[in-house]
């Protein structure tokens, strides 16, 4: 039996899904969300420590690649004047920099590194979230506060890499961080696409726009 209610949807029906050596998986049948219960959290003092051991250099080419899977569409749906947030840009602050070197500025948010909750009441014309929304526990006041944050035409574009079903997330490397503790698909997208009446825009593998 659970005891916890889904960290998106707050629906209280939560279903076993899987269980590794480490911790157990739930998934939501409302909104489809994978998510381990609050017992399997880190400390924030565990969690930082595990971000502090990342080192995402501006001068890192393999890294810029990484995150322009995200920018350049994101840049490509946008007004060269927009106004940007990189929600969670950790502590190098790359994809704001990229982004300035094609004439575009980005804010720079981060509960650990850049903690400037003044950002937090301003709108945006799009937000980028790379590789962000899986470490985060309270998933719907996230979501919520994306949308406050974005200004009536604005666009959300997040990295993060998805669930296809229990033999595949049996083998997923990706679910084998403890700092991974929510898992996205295809179906928890257009669950909350539906739900903020956005319009969801699958881009690859990893990335998706919700406008």
């Amino acid at each position: 039996m659970n005891s916890f209610s889904c960290r998106l949807c707050h629906s209280p029906e939560i279903d076993f899904y899987f269980e590794d050596k480490r911790r157990e998986y739930w998934q939501c049948p409302q909104c489809q969300l994978v998510q381990v219960p609050d017992v399997f959290l880190l400390s924030v003092e565990q969690e930082k420590a595990e971000y502090d051991k990342h080192d995402n250099s501006n001068d890192d080419a393999g890294y810029r690649g990484f995150l322009s899977r995200c920018l350049k569409p994101t840049l490509a749906r946008v007004d060269a004047n927009a106004q940007g947030l990189d929600f969670g840009c950790g502590e190098g602050k790359v994809l704001s920099t990229m982004a300035k070197e094609q004439g575009v500025n980005v804010a720079n948010y981060d509960l650990f590194y850049a903690n400037d909750e003044s950002l937090l009441n301003q709108q945006y014309d799009f937000i980028t979230c790379t590789e962000v929304i899986e470490h985060i526990a309270d998933a719907k006041s996230t979501f919520e506060l994306f949308q406050s944050l974005l200004n009536a035409n604005g666009l959300l574009a997040l990295m993060t890499k998805r669930v296809q079903d229990v033999d595949a997330f049996s083998r997923w490397h990706y679910k084998n961080d403890l700092t991974h503790i929510c898992f996205y698909s295809i179906d928890t997208f257009e669950w909350i696409a539906k739900q903020y009446r956005w319009k969801l825009e699958v881009i690859s593998d990893d990335v998706v726009i919700l406008a």
